[in-house]
């Protein structure tokens, strides 16, 4: 997708890299992550307004540490190095940087002592985040000190004339008090950025760039009906109208009445054509013995390209295929950082346009979740599916641990049904990120109506989040546990414990598989 204007983080590790990128759209700023390996060439070719390098967990003094390309700093473009990019930045241009002998991680006081248009309006003294076991000892040429803290003698450092700026700490997490101030001092005041990033620039950029790719050929839409799909149908059909087809497929691992509500909703709202298949058997009877929570997501995966190609293929002429996928599944998918694990595999990257000889169309591939849902609102999408927590591709399979049984879903969804109703009628669900229950494998000994039961485990999992990316686990009333545990041991035939999942995003994921 075309943007006028953009900023450039390259990534050298840190788990608040992410994080750099959505504080900067918050500020209605397009952002986009890439590589520290990202070629200097095409940073010539994309003209960023503005580039930002990130922290990292290694020193800039281990060998094979990340580098870049010195011409960086060479190109006239703004430049902010954030803790290791600030290190990074001296080591390259000339400083030093040696180990701390006092590291510095969590809170600190920053100390202004030249005032510059990265500091402009920020109150000296204010608290700031650290994270960093080496620290800058000496500065390169043309560069001034602009900051300290107790531990950290050079701790912010400019050269204006070259718009050069670098910061020992942390501006991006919400412990450095003035830390949206700074990042929009560097984004409006020295990049001079214009604030146009909005769902309704969006809208009308992906309408045009769509009518113009599509023409007068079918589109065909993988309608999940979760928040990501559901919009990208309708901003599509937006686009191109009765061209589109939405295919729903139903795997049988939906949660309680899903698939009805999804096709009602959408002919009731917006007529689209949408192809109802429901290959439920086909997957359950491929799952039959399988625990491995990889190959359940493989399994489901390859299943689903076949069915869709069955389904595709009634409509000869389509040529181009919509999915709902988003930056974080491809932040977590497709390596972006240098030397990130994929942690799991994401059902909707990769896969079905190889095979099926079909143009890709992902509106939201640069988009978070939050991001999405502004768009859907401004579409006129209702809020219940606006609203909707995230749901992953594999469905429940990758809630029923172990093996997969009609009996196991079956369970599962009434006690997820009981679960998620119980949250909107404390109306706390939209304080959730995501919320879900999890059937474990395994059983324990309990007692009813004075008899000894030997039944399921259930686990119910809430989390916090903005992305994703990070999550913490949400914090209960324990009346309110104490109501939604009795309520689904007393309704659900074959449970008889319930568990609360106290685990953040790291360590865990927020699903369980």
């Amino acid at each position: 997708m075309l943007h006028t204007q953009k900023i450039l983080i390259l990534d050298f590790g840190s788990q608040f890299t992410q994080l750099i990128a959505r504080r900067i759209r918050e500020s209605k700023v397009y952002s986009e992550i890439h590589p520290h390996t990202y070629l200097i060439e095409q940073i010539k070719k994309e003209k960023p307004a503005g580039i930002i390098l990130s922290g990292g967990p290694m020193s800039v003094n281990e060998s094979g540490s990340p580098k870049i390309s010195h011409e960086i700093f060479e190109l006239g473009i703004p430049v902010l190095g954030i803790c290791y990019g600030l290190q990074l930045m001296c080591r390259l241009l000339g400083g030093k940087v040696e180990p701390a002998s006092d590291r510095e991680y969590g809170k600190a006081h920053l100390g202004i002592v030249k005032n510059d248009l990265l500091f402009k309006d920020v109150d000296d003294g204010s608290v700031i985040w650290m994270s960093h076991g080496d620290y800058v000892t000496k500065l390169p040429e043309g560069f001034s000190l602009t900051a300290r803290t107790e531990n950290s003698p050079l701790c912010a450092i400019s050269n204006p004339q070259k718009k050069i700026y670098g910061i020992q700490f942390h501006p991006e997490v919400a412990h450095t008090i003035f830390g949206k101030k700074i990042l929009n001092n560097f984004l409006f005041d020295i990049c001079n950025c214009k604030a146009d990033w909005t769902s309704k620039n969006f809208i009308n950029t992906v309408i045009e760039e769509v009518k113009q790719k599509v023409g007068n050929k079918k589109v065909i839409c993988a309608l999940s009906g979760g928040v990501d799909s559901s919009v990208a149908a309708v901003l599509i059909r937006q686009a191109i109208g009765d061209q589109l087809v939405c295919i729903h497929v139903d795997h049988g691992m939906m949660r309680k009445d899903e698939s009805t509500s999804i096709i009602k909703m959408f002919n009731d709202n917006y007529k689209m054509r949408i192809d109802n298949v429901d290959a439920s058997q086909l997957f359950l009877t491929r799952l039959t013995g399988v625990a491995d929570p990889e190959k359940k997501r493989k399994i489901i995966g390859n299943t689903f390209i076949e069915v869709f190609e069955t389904e595709a293929k009634k409509f000869s002429d389509a040529e181009f295929l919509v999915q709902g996928t988003l930056y974080p599944d491809v932040i977590e998918s497709v390596s972006v950082k240098g030397a990130s694990a994929t942690i799991k595999t994401h059902h909707n990257v990769g896969g079905l346009p190889e095979k099926m000889n079909l143009k890709l169309i992902e509106p939201f591939r640069e988009l978070f979740k939050d991001e999405v849902r502004a768009i859907g609102r401004e579409l006129g999408l209702p809020d219940i599916f606006v609203k909707r927590h995230p749901f992953p591709g594999p469905g429940l399979a990758v809630r029923v641990l172990g093996e997969i049984t009609v009996e196991r879903l079956d369970i599962l969804r009434e006690v997820d049904s009981i679960f998620i109703n119980e949250l909107l009628s404390a109306n706390i669900y939209d304080r959730i990120w995501q919320a879900f229950a999890v059937l474990l494998p395994i059983q324990t000994v309990g007692v009813m109506g004075d008899a000894r039961t030997y039944e399921n485990v259930i686990a119910l999992r809430a989390v916090t989040s903005t992305d994703g990316m990070t999550a913490d686990w949400f914090r209960f009333d324990h009346d309110f546990l104490e109501t939604v545990s009795n309520k689904i041991i007393r309704s659900v035939r074959g449970v008889n414990r319930v568990v609360y999942d106290i685990s953040s995003k790291p360590p865990a994921t927020i699903e369980w598989e």
